[in-house]
């Protein structure tokens, strides 16, 4: 190899080594800001509210001080301890509802949620997703190993009662798992899942926020994310996709969502519609803002809800 070649071998060498050095920093810094629970996500949510204060509600007590809960555990297949509340009617029903919650907040804070559908006759479990609550975990999985959870938590009612028919319902992250948890082989238990708000796949909701909170494009920054996400993680973020699941799904679907959300954009709703492949419904709430379309319309957000999960559940 003559000198030249050298020179030019040498500094492409230090070129790469320089791109995977800044690569990995910035790698590693979106991936701390999304997906590491012990970063603070005020850079993403600065003074707006974020899915924990979203979902506290006008009966936010009632889960803790008045539904006589139970604390339940199962152990995830990364055996992490994995905790819910569950809430047995005082009615005797084999209807169950898992209520699954968004980004950053935790179980209780879908107090009100868990109520109305306690009201609409079904035993209630609301788990803390991994990271969130009182649940272990050292990453939040935007839906994707959430969805091996819920199974556990399907799995775990199936058990103890058999005979159950099962509604999932979930918001914001929690939607985008329970439409990730469609696309798996499921107990024939499951008749129906309602997804509020839920995003197409975690690459396209941080390419959003990308441009939506720095005005950056998707790459390459998103390729340095995966990278990262995947060594720390140990998934893809291209994999966590709940319009891929949803082709797949022979669960029926409702989707919720409302026109001004903003955090997670309202188009989604139809990308996810269109590509669901099972018995569908939608229903747009006017003037909803991210995970509130309950708390603007509850009247016809509630109506909508019992309609439907009764074409599947008996009473």
């Amino acid at each position: 190899m003559n000198k030249k070649k050298k020179i030019i071998l040498t500094i492409s060498i230090l070129l790469l080594v320089v791109i995977l050095g800044v690569g990995g920093l910035v790698g590693n810094y979106f991936y701390n800001l999304a997906l590491n629970p012990f970063t603070s996500k005020d850079m993403i949510f600065g003074d707006d509210d974020d899915d924990t204060s979203l979902e506290v509600e006008a009966d936010v007590n009632w889960l803790i001080k008045d539904s006589n809960y139970i604390d339940t555990y199962i152990t995830s297949s990364d055996n992490l301890k994995l905790h819910a509340y569950e809430v047995k009617n005082e009615n005797k029903t084999d209807k169950w509802a898992i209520v699954v919650h968004g980004y950053t907040s935790e179980g209780k804070l879908l107090s009100s949620k868990a109520k109305h559908l306690y009201n609409m006759g079904y035993n209630v479990l609301v788990p803390d997703l991994r990271s969130h609550g009182t649940s272990e975990g050292n990453y939040i999985g935007m839906g994707w190993h959430d969805r091996l959870d819920i199974i556990g938590w399907i799995n775990y009612i199936v058990k103890n009662n058999p005979n159950s028919e099962i509604a999932l319902h979930g918001t914001s992250m929690g939607s985008a798992t329970v439409l990730m948890v469609s696309g798996e082989k499921l107990p024939s238990n499951v008749k129906a899942i309602v997804a509020d708000c839920g995003y197409t796949s975690v690459y396209d909701e941080f390419s959003y926020q990308l441009k939506q909170l720095f005005n950056l494009p998707a790459f390459p920054i998103m390729n340095f994310s995966d990278v990262v996400t995947h060594i720390r993680a140990g998934y893809c973020l291209n994999d966590a996709s709940a319009i891929n699941q949803v082709k797949k799904s022979t669960t029926p679907i409702l989707y919720l969502h409302g026109d001004k959300d903003d955090f997670v954009p309202y188009y989604m709703m139809d990308e996810l519609y269109n590509a669901t492949n099972s018995e569908k419904e939608k229903l747009t709430i006017e003037g909803g803002e991210h995970a509130n379309s309950d708390l603007v319309n509850p009247k016809l957000y509630w109506s909508t809800v019992n309609s439907f999960l009764e074409k599947y559940i008996e009473n």
